[in-house]
C-alpha cells in the first residue's frame, strides 16, 4: 500500500508547472536581452536601468575610413540580433522503492525429570518431579527503500530576429540618415 501511495506523492503536476513557468520566464529576458542588443546593434547608447531612459544620442557607431564621417550602426553594416527560443523540453522520472518485511521467531524448551525416595524409620517418602523451562524470541524486520532521479532537459536554438522588428529598424535608420 505504502508503495502505491509514495507514486502518488510524485509532484509531476508542480515539476511541469514549474518547468513551464520557468521556462516562460527565461524565454521573456532572452528576448529582452535580444532587443537590448538590437538597440545597441543600432548605435544607442544601453538604457539606463535604473532611471529606465533612453538616450537617443548614437555613440556606439563604427566609422570606416573617410567615408563615414558618422559611422555606420552594425545594423547599417548588416549584423543582426540573435534571438533564441526554447525547443523539446524534456521531463524524465524515475523511481524505484522496494518493500521488504521479514518476520523471525524461535522456541526452545529444556525438560529435566528427577526423582527422589527415601526411608527413615517406619516412614518413607518418594517424590518426583518434572521442571521444563522455555524461552521465546520474536524478531520483525521491515526494510524500506525509496530512490529516485529526476532529469530535466531542454534545447535552446538561435531564431532569426522577427521580421517586422527589422523592417521597424531599417525604416529608423533610413529615416535618420537622411539629410535635415
Amino acid at each position: 500500500m505504502a508503495v502505491g501511495q509514495d507514486l502518488l506523492n510524485v509532484p509531476f503536476p508542480e515539476m511541469v508547472k514549474s518547468m513551464g513557468v520557468g521556462i516562460a520566464e527565461a524565454q521573456y529576458e532572452l528576448d529582452l536581452t535580444s532587443l537590448k542588443i538590437a538597440r545597441l546593434m543600432a548605435g544607442y547608447a544601453p538604457e539606463d536601468e535604473e532611471e529606465g531612459t533612453a538616450s537617443s544620442a548614437r555613440p556606439n557607431l563604427v566609422k570606416i575610413g573617410d567615408d563615414s564621417p558618422d559611422g555606420y550602426s552594425l545594423l547599417e553594416l548588416g549584423f543582426t540580433p540573435t534571438f533564441y527560443q526554447f525547443v523539446d523540453t524534456l521531463i524524465e522520472v524515475k523511481m524505484s522503492i522496494s518493500m521488504a518485511t521479514v518476520s523471525e521467531s524461535k522456541r526452545s524448551s529444556t525438560t529435566v525429570n528427577a526423582s527422589v525416595s527415601g526411608k527413615v524409620g517406619f516412614l518413607s517418602a518418594s517424590a518426583k518431579m518434572k521442571v521444563s523451562t522455555v524461552s521465546a524470541s520474536f524478531s520483525s524486520k521491515y526494510q524500506y527503500s525509496a530512490e529516485g532521479s529526476s532529469l530535466m532537459r531542454t534545447k535552446l536554438v538561435t531564431v532569426p530576429a522577427p521580421a517586422i522588428l527589422e523592417e521597424r529598424i531599417r525604416a529608423m535608420l533610413s529615416t535618420e540618415s537622411e539629410p535635415e
